[in-house]
């Protein structure tokens, strides 16, 4: 049997962890520069605010029903997911944990006997809640496409499942998926459900009742086929080892405020890359691939939320690096080479690919690049003494001067709360 552990309203269970007194209470967390809302409360479900929908226009909304609302904080998300991830490792044999998102998790419960599986959930459930403050719904199984569906059962049901749903039998399996809206099945979202509806597949169900032929056909080949079997039951989608390293990393953020001089875009790109290229030391790794990307305001009076045309530019480097100084220096190249005197620019970004381990990194005959191993060394030793300073002071202590002093190009977070567990200063106090 296959589980899936998900955490309730995550970012808004973070955000009630360390305030209590907003338990049973309506709240919303937003999206990057406050812009849309990205997490609910069931009370705020309850008094209409829609998910996804755009900050200012359910302001009045949010303030007529006393809607607490935060911008989000993704070092205490992380952080606490993180929490969640570990006691399921803690809890579960290696290799029996998946995380697929932040929230989500993937168990294998291939080892807990069928009689023993219920009470076994429910205690997993208590000890996440317990060890975390987190609240989580399971569901559980015995593929993953079905797990998905028990879960959603199990969150919309509380009162009556108590965020725990098992299909253990085939009738059950049968019920479950009748009350699903094919919609709401795991890989198809709601413009594909529109087409589906026009078949008169308008539950999970429904689907079922086709053929796998058709399913490869309707729904994606391979893919859709799978899908299919996996709602019937035949486990088609094997669990996955945890990634340790990445193929690609990027690092893009929308500005705080429009962005219309050349020395504004130069500082975010700088940050940004600086960024990825931390993330890149970490996995002991280096890039020969650089993209830059900037986006500018849709030219359309009345058109703030509007971007236009992404626009980017590439380069590969002689010898792949992960020093930031090396990295930063064609990025701004790139920038400027971008720029358009006259526009306002919303939003810009790197990109790090053609990434290799650090300890096979293949030098270039044909371009004099001054690399001397003594070089390289010192320039890792720099590199790592600066990681190791901004991870133990936080709030890049240690920058390059291309990264600028002021920024007020950077993201809006006027609500956003202390970050209780990643920062000294910002420790929750008990009076």
């Amino acid at each position: 049997m296959i589980g899936i552990v998900d955490c309730n309203s995550f970012y808004c269970s973070c955000e009630r962890l360390f305030k209590p007194d907003l338990l049973h209470k309506p709240v919303v967390v937003l999206s990057n520069n406050d812009g849309c809302i990205i997490s609910r409360s069931d009370e705020a479900k309850a008094v209409g605010v829609e998910m996804g929908s755009p900050f200012f226009m359910q302001k009045k909304n949010l303030e007529k029903n006393g809607v607490t609302t935060f911008s989000s904080n993704y070092h205490l998300y992380g952080d606490l997911s993180w929490r969640v991830m570990e006691t399921l490792r803690t809890m579960l044999p290696e290799g029996c944990v998946e995380v697929y998102s932040v929230d989500e998790s993937f168990i294998d419960l291939a080892h807990i006997a069928p009689e023993a599986l219920y009470a076994f959930t429910v205690s997993l459930k208590n000890i996440i809640e317990q060890w975390t403050g987190i609240s989580v719904s399971i569901g559980v199984a015995p593929t993953k496409a079905l797990s998905k569906v028990a879960n959603k059962l199990a969150k919309k049901n509380k009162q009556i499942t108590g965020c725990v749903l098992i299909l253990d039998t085939d009738k059950k399996i049968i019920q479950a998926l009748q009350k699903t809206p094919i919609g709401d099945v795991w890989g198809i979202g709601y413009q594909y459900a529109k087409k589906l509806n026009i078949y008169g597949i308008n539950t999970a169900y429904d689907l079922t009742l086709r053929t796998e032929n058709w399913a490869h056909q309707e729904l994606g080949g391979v893919v859709g086929a799978r899908l299919f079997r996996e709602l019937k039951g035949f486990s088609c989608i094997d669990m996955q080892s945890e990634r340790v390293t990445k193929h690609m990393i990027a690092t893009t953020r929308m500005f705080g405020n429009p962005v219309t001089t050349l020395h504004e875009l130069e500082e975010a790109v700088a940050t940004y890359m600086s960024r990825a290229a931390e993330k890149l030391r970490r996995q002991h790794a280096a890039a020969r691939g650089i993209t830059v990307l900037i986006v500018p305001k849709q030219e359309v009076k009345g058109s703030y939320y509007r971007h236009g045309p992404t626009k980017t530019a590439s380069i590969r480097l002689p010898v792949a690096s992960a020093l930031t100084n090396e990295l930063v220096k064609p990025a701004l190249e790139l920038v400027r080479s971008l720029f358009e005197a006259g526009k306002t620019y919303k939003k810009a970004g790197v990109i790090l690919s053609d990434i290799v381990p650090e300890s096979v990194i293949q030098g270039n005959l044909f371009v004099a690049v001054p690399t001397s191993s003594e070089k390289l060394a010192k320039g890792r030793a720099l590199m790592e003494a600066v990681d190791n300073i901004n991870f133990s002071m936080r709030g890049d202590i240690l920058k390059f001067a291309a990264s600028g002093t002021t920024r007020n190009w950077k993201m809006r977070q006027e609500m956003r709360s202390p970050r209780y567990t990643t920062r000294w200063e910002e420790l929750p106090l008990l009076k």
